[in-house]
């Protein structure tokens, strides 16, 4: 069985793979065309971040049965093509926690002490002490936006120079945060409190444009953002007009909404400092990761079990085609239900009613909390690691099945809590693959999970509908469905508009301030 190694991993995983037996090719300057004619004599192909394996190389890798990524982002990767065709993805998540978390204190240091501009003055000749004159960190609170691997990292050096730490996660209950040392705390007093600010979330719709104008503005005056993660999550824009008018005092950047950066008046700007995604790259972090992958790839080659896998289960599911759409629905009910709720969830009672797959829960289970947690971590959620993170999160999870009779074959239905708030969602597959969330609450209907929906509830009387209706044609939001569910006429109804668009914030805001209407919500289930 043949390797292929397309990008620049570290020589010791061509040591690892010889003892194991295999003499891998080490092209890792080879072209997305030549990837393209040569992919289909191999089996495993190990790349980092500049090689995209995108459907095309998946389609021509005739013979691969593994893809390994030397890191732990798989977004160059097109995981879904590959688990339709079998194609195992495997990453290393943990391999570059540490340097990401030691380059994220570094860029706050240096922002501080104002390191990069002195450093390129004293080459110049000069000697200008007071022109930068810097801030201790001491005693400042720092401001975490995620708290997974990386952000745990940060906030134990954090807590090492003596700063204060606060968090903001979805997931992650005060108690868990205080036994650590950190203050749990909602995003608006993040924002007010905070000294540093830095971002430690996946890029996701929720996050994009995170820290924008609005979410700057509500900051302390004069302070300093972070962000080693994603590019994107910070509006670039935005930041630079902080800066130009001192609302924010400074900014560590390592990503960007483009990579290289083109933004060069934010770039040249003398309170900013930037590095070129340079987080996991430290000798010893891309030693790991080499080390790391070529192990995995070596052991399932090896037939000596898998580990590291994003999509190991799913790709055997696959091979279940009656069973996937259950999958499915119940990732999308998880996903849905995340974008509800209004705190980090404490509990959830998951119940299959019906005669159906009840041999099969633990992966129906594992299916909804993929949905419920990937938008809200910076590591990789799967069937295999979800039961685990969830109970790390302090999250209860319970199981039961009911097998009377149900309208359908099969009902799924999850109930989740987070505080005082509890809701529950419905799902079930209609004929043999069409997937439909049928129930919110108490309320019944029928909605397809894809794309942007408008959720909120409404009291039941005429011309409700026709006023949302023109606020989004005001809008130019054209709807794409609609589903209602009500109780009795004349209450409180549920209102489902399918959009084929998002419906933004202010727009929310103004059908919120009809007569009527309350909990206005916008999804995306993808």
């Amino acid at each position: 069985m043949k390797i292929l190694i397309a990008d620049a991993v570290d020589p010791k995983s061509v040591e690892v793979f010889s003892a194991s037996g295999f003499t891998p090719d080490y092209r890792p300057e080879i072209s997305a065309g030549d990837l393209l004619s040569v992919i289909g004599e191999y089996a495993a192909l190990i790349v980092r971040s500049r090689t995209k394996v995108t459907a095309e190389v998946l389609r021509a890798g005739r013979k691969l049965k593994i893809v390994g990524r030397a890191g732990a982002g798989v977004d160059n990767i097109d995981v879904p093509e590959a688990t339709r065709r079998g194609v195992i993805v495997m990453n290393t998540p943990g391999g570059n926690t540490v340097s990401t978390a030691e380059h994220t204190i570094s860029m706050m240091l240096a922002l501080s002490r104002n390191i990069p501009r002195a450093d390129r003055s004293v080459r110049e000749m000069k000697w200008e002490r007071k022109k930068f004159t810097g801030t201790e960190v001491s005693g400042k609170i720092l401001g975490l936006i995620g708290l997974g691997k990386v952000g745990t990292e940060v906030a134990r050096r954090a807590l090492g120079l003596d700063m204060q730490v606060i968090a903001f996660d979805p997931l992650l209950s005060a108690e868990a945060a205080s036994k650590s040392g950190i203050e749990s705390v909602d995003l608006p007093e993040l924002y007010r409190r905070s000294d540093y600010i830095s971002v430690h979330t996946p890029l996701t719709a929720g996050t994009e444009n995170l820290l924008n104008k609005n979410t700057m503005a509500s900051c302390k005056q004069g302070v300093r953002i972070i962000n080693c993660a994603r590019g994107g999550i910070v509006n670039e824009q935005d930041l630079l007009d902080a800066l130009l008018s001192g609302q924010v005092a400074g900014a560590a950047l390592d990503v960007f909404e483009k990579e290289p950066p083109e933004f060069r008046e934010l770039l040249n700007h003398p309170a900013v400092v930037c590095t070129p995604h340079l987080g996991a790259s430290t000798d010893e972090a891309q030693e790991k990761v080499a080390i790391q992958i070529a192990r995995q790839v070596a052991d399932f080659l090896g037939d000596r079990g898998i580990s590291g896998s994003v999509n190991a289960d799913q790709v055997r599911l696959a091979m279940r085609h009656e069973l996937r759409p259950y999958l499915s629905v119940s990732e999308k009910m998880g996903l849905l239900i995340t974008q509800l709720r209004t705190g980090p969830i404490t509990g959830i009672n998951l119940v299959l009613k019906g005669g159906l797959y009840h041999d099969s829960m633990e992966v129906i289970q594992g299916a909804f909390l993929v949905g419920l947690l990937s938008p809200l971590l910076d590591e990789t959620v799967n069937l295999v690691n979800a039961a685990v993170i969830a109970r790390e999160r302090g999250i209860s999870v319970r199981t039961s099945s009911d097998e009377e009779p149900t309208r359908y074959p099969l009902e799924i239905s999850a109930e989740c809590h987070a505080g005082s708030w509890k809701s529950s969602v419905v799902g079930t597959v209609f004929g043999s693959e069409d997937v439909r969330i049928i129930g919110i609450d108490d309320y019944r209907f029928e909605m397809k999970p894809m794309g942007h929906h408008l959720i909120y509830y409404n009291i039941d009387r005429p011309g409700m509908l026709a006023k949302v209706s023109a606020i989004l044609a005001a809008r130019s939001i054209n709807i794409a469905d609609l589903s209602l569910g009500r109780l009795k006429p004349g209450e409180k109804a549920l209102t489902v508009i399918a959009t084929d668009q998002p419906v933004s914030k202010p727009v929310r805001e103004e059908i919120a301030s009809i007569e009527g209407i309350s909990d206005v919500s916008s999804v995306v289930l993808h």
